[in-house]
């Protein structure tokens, strides 16, 4: 179906995570004119799809649209069309999502991974506008990433180009949902956080319990909100547990520096929220593990704009392109 839209028309967005879906009504400028939310059916699979179109048709009631994307915490085919595999979604495998929407509703589809599309919203309307090449990481509870260069989304042979999150970074490491074993995502990841802050607590049960008292408690009740608020009372535990996460990124970034050689990283998903405490020791892992350090430019890193629309903004906006 021809995706030749007109720059004043609105499309949809919808972003498709393991918890929630996030839809909104976006124009040519990346602004969003209405937004609905729903929870991700723990079934996945049929009722998945169903939220999807109900989402569509609520937000189609507002305005007539021209096209809707897709952004989805998935592997997608290299024709963004398909979603091939949804580790943290049920019955989610080998959804030729495009076709069944395309089907249904008539209109142009693009179905994207999420950090991709996240990538495109901060490129070119966010923070990364203006920077070549530049890249993207999302840390909420795995990580994802996304790159352009030369004002292109890069995503390789087979649409995986750009899974930062899956660099190998330990032998004999933590096994990770992609099958793998020591991705940097099991170190640099909200999870990771939350691992390193736990181990912190049951270690240190007295000043640990500064930190669950933040919540109602307990460990099960520990949340990011309430590590980033105990980080910044100066807890030691949840202020460590932060610089180990930014450890590992900042040495991951070094190598990635070295291959991919960008003018500015920026970091997005939940783990910003914790700002410059988290961003500085980035910058200074980064800075102790690069290569030609003395010689090479570091890359600016910059906390993403768009936060947790990010996703269905930069699906919106792929659609029209």
């Amino acid at each position: 179906m021809s995706n030749q839209i007109p720059s004043s028309a609105i499309t949809i967005g919808i972003d498709i995570g393991g918890t929630k879906i996030l839809g909104g009504l976006v124009d040519s400028s990346g602004n969003i004119l209405s937004a609905t939310r729903r929870d991700t059916p723990k079934a996945g699979g049929d009722e998945l799809y169903l939220q999807i179109c109900e989402v569509i048709r609520e937000l189609n009631s507002k305005s007539e649209v021209s096209g809707i994307g897709i952004s989805c915490a998935a592997l997608i085919s290299a024709d963004r069309r398909t979603v091939i595999s949804a580790p943290n979604i049920s019955n989610w495998n080998f959804v030729n999502l495009g076709e069944r929407l395309e089907r249904d509703f008539s209109l142009p589809i693009v179905v994207e991974n999420d950090a991709n599309a996240a990538m495109w919203a901060e490129y070119k309307f966010g923070a990364a506008k203006g920077f070549n090449p530049v890249m993207f990481f999302i840390i909420g509870t795995g990580m994802g990433g996304g790159f352009v260069v030369d004002g292109k989304l890069y995503r390789g042979a087979y649409g995986i180009g750009a899974e930062f999150g899956h660099m190998k970074v330990q032998s004999e490491g933590i096994l990770c949902g992609c099958g793998a074993i020591g991705c940097i995502e099991q170190y640099a990841s909200g999870s990771a956080l939350m691992r390193y802050a736990k181990e912190g607590i049951a270690a240190d049960p007295i000043l640990g319990k500064e930190i669950l008292n933040l919540g109602d408690g307990s460990v099960s009740g520990l949340t990011g909100s309430i590590l980033t608020k105990a980080a910044q009372a100066n807890n030691q535990i949840a202020i460590s547990a932060f610089n180990t996460c930014a450890d590992w990124l900042g040495s991951a970034i070094a190598s990635y520096t070295l291959l991919l050689d960008p003018a500015a990283i920026i970091i997005g998903g939940g783990v910003i929220d914790a700002g410059e405490m988290f961003l500085t020791p980035v910058r200074e892992a980064m800075g102790r593990y690069m290569p030609f350090a003395d010689t090479h430019p570091a890359p600016k890193i910059i906390a993403a704009k768009f936060g947790n629309n990010a996703g269905l903004i930069g699906a919106a906006i792929l659609v029209r392109e």
